[in-house]
């Protein structure tokens, strides 16, 4: 094939989703290595000014192919890792026929694309809300149970199943990951916790849940450091490999809620379990 326009002794790491939370991290810790193309949306926001932004349109396959002959006219052939953070996710778990077409197809797309290049490994933002739910004292592994409860895990799952049988020669590193908090927050369960004992909302003081179970988390700053890691590593694996990311011990919903109160007011917060039934009629109501 003709020499690429852009000469560089750089690696080439392409990252979708590349103007979120993560994409916009990671590609600045990674830009004093590598040359990063950031794949986004048109238009605002975009990727930092430390990756050549492409942008695409993730549900056109026409789009897709143009986004990546610019990629293959500028650099060549050659991809040491793409960075799959784009998907789609609405926090309100309402069903949705964009989780199919942007996480999915997108998904599917962007892997038929690829094929045309020497990829040296596919790194994917899977999520630990695929497993199902375990009690206090068992953790989640990698061969933990699946059941995903809702459309946006179900997403994973279903994308996952198209890495496996559509991945060609292209290793795969299918990432679980826990939900990303910082420490200016960037996590609505744990920004909203905070907001409401701090206002000493009614709400902060009853939860119809398990008060021994919790959500797992993962610092941003340990998802940054893990996902560079993968890369790092990315020739010592071949198939496609599963791993879990997220904080080795997670807090019951109590435990947070008290280690709120006390960093806060320094004090216990009273909280009283209710039924299910009156959150729902009180949640109406609001």
């Amino acid at each position: 094939m003709d020499q690429p326009a852009i000469k560089t002794d750089k690696e080439i790491i392409v990252v979708s989703g590349s103007s979120g939370l993560i994409g916009t991290t990671l590609i600045n810790k990674l830009a004093e290595k590598y040359l990063i193309i950031g794949l986004d949306n048109i238009g605002y926001p975009f990727p930092p000014i430390t990756a050549e932004c492409v942008c695409i349109d993730i549900t056109s396959d026409e789009s897709m192919e143009n986004a990546f002959e610019r990629i293959r006219f500028a650099y060549g052939n050659k991809i040491a890792s793409v960075i799959h953070l784009a998907a789609y996710y609405d926090f309100s778990g309402e069903p949705s026929p964009l989780y199919q077409k942007i996480t999915v197809e997108g998904t599917e797309r962007l892997l038929k694309v690829l094929q045309g290049f020497e990829v040296e490994q596919f790194v994917f933002s899977s999520s630990l809300l695929v497993y199902d739910s375990t009690k206090p004292g068992i953790d989640i592994t990698e061969e933990s149970p699946v059941n995903p409860k809702w459309d946006y895990p179900q997403s994973k799952v279903d994308t996952e199943k198209i890495l496996r049988s559509k991945r060609g020669d292209i290793p795969v590193m299918n990432l679980r990951i826990a939900g990303v908090y910082s420490d200016e927050g960037d996590s609505i369960p744990i920004t909203n916790q905070i907001q409401r004992i701090y206002e000493n909302q009614l709400t902060s003081h009853f939860y119809p849940g398990k008060f021994d179970r919790g959500n797992p988390y993962v610092h941003l700053e340990d998802l940054i450091t893990g996902l560079i890691k993968a890369i790092e590593k990315r020739k010592e694996f071949s198939g496609m490999t599963t791993i879990n990311l997220g904080e080795p011990e997670t807090m019951s919903f109590i435990e947070l809620q008290n280690e709120i109160a006390c960093l806060l007011f320094n004090k216990e917060w009273k909280t009283y379990k209710i039924p299910n039934f009156v959150a729902k009629t009180g949640a109406w109501v609001q």
